[in-house]
């Protein structure tokens, strides 16, 4: 039965998503309690791994699916970081987003989508070899796709269709880098290094290109983050799942596999692919942020801090020291802690005060006090103020720079912590020091919106102020570095 607790992870968003795509709407309570009950089951079962996989242990499946063809998917440490954060936050984007639709129309087909969008980020966690982590990229680009477009008004079809002119060429891209390495090392395995002796560097070169290229996009990687602000048309639920659950961390989760499970870090060092991959993360980080101060909507602001952090996580891969993992693999849990908190609160304001823009936020502070404590939290913690979240990881990524032979990094550290403080201070102002326009309105009426960004804002605060932990993200990054998973 433990071998095959992989494939009950997988299925508990997986059937879930099936089976509410064949509700009628009069049937809300029971797609609700597949979603809720799946949720809570996923989580059930990571909570009994991890003291397992601490010390050691790690569960293997492979599924047949075609002639050659086997899906293999595998828990340990560091599988078991991304599909813990995505576990925990599709909880409480489940509860999030039924409270946030109430009984509006089509939602059996939305909420399928979303139970699969998760699927198919539990799967790309899972993932124990090449092709199989392709096959679910691939899975989440489709079942994202609808979210993106749910709403069916011109805007979100827009972005609907700018989302997929970013990922089919890219998804193209990553096939070519499969199939091009694997004709020459034969299947790729995450746990056993493939012998790349067989192919000049230079090819090893446009490869690592191709790969980066295809997994780029979904990390929101300037020049390829366009789609992202654009997909802000969709419901706020939507936008938590893409920035903090499931797109933009499969993404990057792709560019640690590539630089640490497909080419090992001696060979990145051998290549010279490493710094020019760090100075592209930290080109994103100054323009994400740049791009955000002149953003006037709160979610396409949010937007593009996402653009900005989650190259944190690139960063800290591509540098290739022990801290800098370290710092990128922790970062990976704390930017979705703190932006799904923001954007849950950002859906808040709309649905509460019809406010979107920066300056409806005038004194909604007082009057909606829960979730303007918790968009603050978020929004200090993205800065970094100690003792929250966003300061670990800025603190570990420095010390990675260092000690990767990189200090031109920490003044992009430092210009990226004064643009975050450019672009969310003043909307803390706003909050707490404007006075309301004469015609404001606000509640936090429905518990059920405020809870979750509460809990998160929580998660936010204990990550970092508990990270000496063993069991903080900052810990189970350390475990993971320790224990060589990542050659």
């Amino acid at each position: 039965m433990t071998a095959l607790l992989p494939v009950f992870v997988l299925l508990t968003s997986f059937l879930p998503a099936v089976i509410t795509f064949f509700l009628d709407q009069e049937s809300h309570r029971l797609r609700n309690a597949l979603s809720l009950g799946g949720a809570v089951f996923k989580v059930a079962l990571i909570v009994a791994m991890l003291f397992a996989v601490e010390r050691g242990a790690s569960y293997e499946t492979e599924i047949p699916l075609a002639p050659g063809l086997v899906l293999l998917l595998r828990i340990d440490a560091l599988a078991l970081l991304f599909v813990s954060l995505s576990a925990v936050l599709w909880l409480l984007t489940t509860i999030y987003a039924i409270a946030y639709f109430g009984s509006k129309p089509e939602l059996s087909r939305f909420f399928g989508f979303f139970s699969l969008c998760v699927a198919a980020t539990t799967g790309i966690a899972l993932s124990g070899s090449l092709i199989s982590f392709f096959i679910f990229f691939e899975l989440l680009t489709l079942s994202t796709w609808p979210l993106v477009a749910h709403k069916q008004d011109e805007a979100s079809l827009r972005a609907a269709r700018r989302y997929l002119l970013y990922a089919l060429p890219c998804s193209a891209a990553l096939l070519w880098a499969i199939v091009w390495l694997e004709s020459s090392t034969g299947p790729v395995l995450f746990t056993e290094p493939p012998d790349l002796d067989g192919l000049d560097p230079a090819s090893l070169r446009v490869i690592f290109a191709l790969f980066i290229l295809g997994v780029g996009m979904k990390a929101a990687l300037v020049p390829l983050h366009g789609w992202l602000p654009a997909a802000m048309a969709a419901p706020a639920p939507v936008s938590a799942l893409l920035h903090a659950v499931a797109v933009v961390k499969a993404g990057a989760f792709g560019v640690i596999r590539v630089i640490y499970d497909v080419f090992g870090v001696e060979r990145v060092a051998d290549l010279g692919v490493g710094m020019p991959l760090a100075a592209l993360a930290s080109a994103t980080i100054i323009w994400g942020s740049l791009r955000a101060i002149q953003q006037d909507g709160i979610k396409t602001r949010l937007a593009y801090s996402t653009v900005s952090q989650v190259s944190y996580i690139v960063l800290g891969a591509a540098l290739a020291s022990p801290f800098g993992v370290i710092g990128g693999l922790a970062h990976l849990v704390h930017q979705g802690l703190m932006k799904i908190t923001l954007f849950f609160c950002a859906g808040i304001y709309d649905e509460r005060a019809g406010v979107r823009t920066v300056a409806g936020l005038n004194g909604l502070g007082p009057r909606m006090p829960w979730t303007s404590t918790c968009f603050s939290l978020g929004a200090l913690g993205m800065i970094g103020l100690p003792p929250l979240a966003g300061f670990v990881s800025k603190i570990y990524l420095g010390l990675g720079a260092l000690q990767g032979g990189a200090p031109w990094v920490l003044p992009v550290l430092g210009a990226s912590t004064l643009l975050n403080a450019a672009y969310f201070l003043p909307l803390l102002y706003r909050l707490w020091f404007r006075e309301p326009a004469a015609d404001a309105k606000g509640d936090e009426k429905v518990p059920a919106l405020v809870g979750p960004a509460v809990i998160a804002a929580l998660a936010a605060i204990g990550a970092g102020a508990l990270a000496a932990s063993p069991v903080s993200p900052l810990g189970w990054a350390t475990l993971i570095a320790e224990r060589g998973e990542m050659r």
